[in-house]
């Protein structure tokens, strides 16, 4: 089986594939997807930090110069709100919004949060409990993030119920040729969550609190302060990147460690390897398997020339199995120490919630692997979604 982001056998166990990639060479042509594919670790570990390489072209060309189509006017609002987020910024606008988002979503943030993160994980985990057990991804992995990043944000509780189904909307553009539908409501998303938070923005600059969009209207440095929409931008991709990632470290997570039961066994008698634990699962099964980057000026890599206005996939999923840099990458080892996976990626876009991201995951994790809560059993096998990029199961039924 090859390389086949569309075939269902593939989604569900990309690494033999990977392996094949890994052995034919260092950049690979797909004609399927009309990118590079780069499967080794140290040539996605440097071309993340590559700055002839850039998440957007529009820094440096127009469409036309770089020889590409604009994209339809009706997607505008999908592309200006992401356009203006730093997941696709490229400097110095990338380097003066992160500096600006730094001043707000500081490490002490992230502090503040963990007690009211470990309860409501504690929480999840009861319910779950009471129940006898359910959907592991609707009962705990969806409802913490959204959860945390509406509490970060400030977003009251009675308001929260449309940000998941507005990051899943949004979320489905980044996958491999999305089609109309899958645009017709990120575009809808966009400008609901859009509104919303230009609603909420005016209401703290009436009434500032202690939440994070009151930290980033009032950060600022010598060259000014964030525009509105950098804001709105900013706290979208918080939920989108946190959320998505997180939802599906869980989900991915608690499958691999019931498909290696003593490793589960022992991290239930031990929990203070939860820290490396987290990490391991992040590189053994990563929640984001590609990360695309236009070339901006020729690059070379093992003596393939890539050319300007070409797009390189580079593979998260492959990086974090290649031997040249991880012992065994196959097995799972929950106290690996060196352990320097790209699941948040590297260089200037290097995930701002990394840090948030690992506490969650060891408060969820945590709860479930608690004192006075029976062991996890699985009901049956899952299915995963279809979409490769972002892949998650559709459901993990689980009893105690």
């Amino acid at each position: 089986m090859g390389f086949d982001p569309w075939d269902a056998a593939f989604v569900a166990d990309p690494y033999p594939a990977y392996r094949e990639l890994r052995e034919q060479g260092r950049a690979i042509w797909s004609e399927a997807t009309g990118q590079w594919l780069v499967p080794h670790y140290a040539d996605v570990n440097a071309l993340l930090r590559d700055r002839r390489l850039g998440r957007t072209y529009l820094h440096r060309f127009t469409h036309e110069e770089f020889g590409r189509e604009a994209p339809p006017p009706a997607h505008e609002p999908f592309h200006v709100l992401n356009g203006n987020g730093l997941l696709d910024l490229e400097d110095p606008a990338h380097a003066r919004v992160r500096r600006l988002v730094a001043k707000a979503f500081t490490p002490r943030t992230v502090e503040q949060l963990v007690p009211a993160v470990r309860r409501m994980a504690g929480k999840l985990a009861a319910g779950l409990l009471a129940d006898g057990g359910g959907d592991l991804l609707t009962a705990v992995a969806e409802p913490l993030p959204v959860a945390v990043i509406a509490e970060l944000l400030g977003v009251p509780e009675s308001d929260r119920g449309p940000l998941r189904p507005w990051s899943a909307d949004i979320c489905g553009m980044f996958e491999l040729r999305p089609d109309e539908e899958t645009a017709r409501r990120a575009v809808r998303a966009s400008v609901e969550f859009s509104d919303y938070l230009r609603a909420l923005i005016a209401e703290r600059r009436e009434r500032p609190g202690s939440d994070l969009i009151s930290g980033l209207i009032a950060a600022h440095d010598e060259e000014g302060r964030l525009s509105e929409q950098e804001m709105i931008s900013t706290c979208v991709l918080l939920l989108n990147a946190g959320h998505e990632a997180t939802v599906n470290t869980t989900v991915n997570g608690w499958w691999t460690l019931f498909r290696h039961p003593d490793r589960l066994a022992d991290l239930r008698r031990n929990p203070e390897k939860l820290s490396t634990a987290v990490d391991e699962l992040l590189r053994y099964d990563t929640p984001l398997q590609m990360f695309e980057r236009w070339v901006l000026d020729d690059i070379e890599i093992g003596g393939v020339t890539i050319p300007r206005g070409a797009e390189v996939a580079l593979l998260f999923g492959s990086a974090n199995r290649d031997p040249a840099r991880f012992a065994d990458p196959d097995t799972l080892d929950l106290v690996r120490a060196d352990n320097p996976h790209l699941s948040f990626g590297a260089g200037i876009h290097y995930c701002l919630g990394a840090p948030l991201a690992r506490r969650e995951l060891e408060a969820s994790f945590g709860a479930l692997l608690a004192d006075g809560i029976p062991p996890l059993r699985l009901v049956r096998e899952p299915q995963w979604r279809e979409g490769y990029v972002i892949r998650g199961l559709e459901e993990l039924l689980v009893e105690f």
